[in-house]
């Protein structure tokens, strides 16, 4: 009957009404430092049964297909992209960009649950205390516990993450601390928490953390963020595609409710 097709694209609408709300988000967030588009990912429903394959005739010959009837779609999952977004320099001393792999730690505020955040957003600050917070609205601090004295003119990062200050009596560099990186075995299976901040999940494992341009991570470069990675033309493709889908889904609903009043007028007869 035709009340399986209502199902079927009801089904749809749904989950094409969330995959618009994604691929708005990624357009929103075209210009987010670090940020990484996701991906929605769909998957079919269950099949009811109207005949199996391979069932045998009298005949002693077997059927070569079934008959399945689909109830519909859903999204499985969402799913972070963390390809490399362009490099863009910038004249501050405090913006790093990773590049290859690797994640900064920041520290998660207590009212936000506390604990360590993996960020790709480079764009740092010093606050009233001297520690580099990262440029959000909850400015969380850099883990590694990166402090400028006062006196400090001028900051050098190097590509192993070596944090170094110049004073206007040293003629020579002083050794700040060091910024190292983290990085999981799956991190699609991060946590976006926003702010620029991912946590870890059950899916990611632990986090493995070391020292830039070693162990497979990649190199910390001063003056320069990492811009995100969202294609606004293919987000656009995909948004299209995706109205186009919701407008077929509604012509769906519209055809089987047709039937469904011939059907019901059929009594009249």
């Amino acid at each position: 009957m035709a009340i399986i097709a209502l199902h079927s694209a009801s089904t749809a609408l749904s989950s094409l009404s969330q995959a618009i709300d994604v691929t708005a988000n990624n357009l929103a967030n075209a210009h987010t430092t670090g940020f990484k588009t996701s991906r929605v990912n769909f998957e079919d429903l269950l099949y009811q049964e109207k005949a199996q394959p391979g069932v045998e005739n009298s005949n002693g010959d077997h059927s070569p297909a079934g008959l399945y009837v689909g109830l519909g779609t859903r999204i499985s999952n969402t799913q972070l992209d963390f390809e490399q977004g362009s490099a863009i320099p910038t004249d501050r001393e405090f913006d790093v960009l990773i590049d290859g792999p690797g994640f900064l730690r920041v520290d998660i505020l207590e009212e936000r649950g506390g604990g360590i955040g993996y960020t790709r957003a480079g764009n740092f600050h010093k606050n009233r205390d001297g520690d580099l917070v990262l440029g959000t609205t909850d400015g969380p601090r850099l883990a590694d516990g990166i402090n400028i004295p006062d006196d400090v003119f001028r900051i050098e990062i190097s590509a192993d993450g070596t944090v170094s200050g110049f004073t206007g009596t040293d003629t020579e560099a002083s050794n700040l601390g060091q910024i190292e990186l983290a990085n999981f075995v799956n991190p699609e299976g991060l946590i976006s928490i926003g702010g620029n901040v991912y946590i870890e999940s059950a899916a990611t494992g632990p986090p493995i953390v070391g020292v830039p341009g070693e162990g497979g991570f990649g190199t910390v470069l001063q003056k320069h963020l990492e811009a995100s990675n969202v294609d606004p033309i293919k987000e656009l493709i995909q948004l299209i595609k995706q109205q186009r889908a919701f407008e077929m889904n509604s012509q769906s609903i519209q055809a089987a409710d047709e039937v469904l009043q011939v059907v019901g007028n059929l009594r009249r007869f």
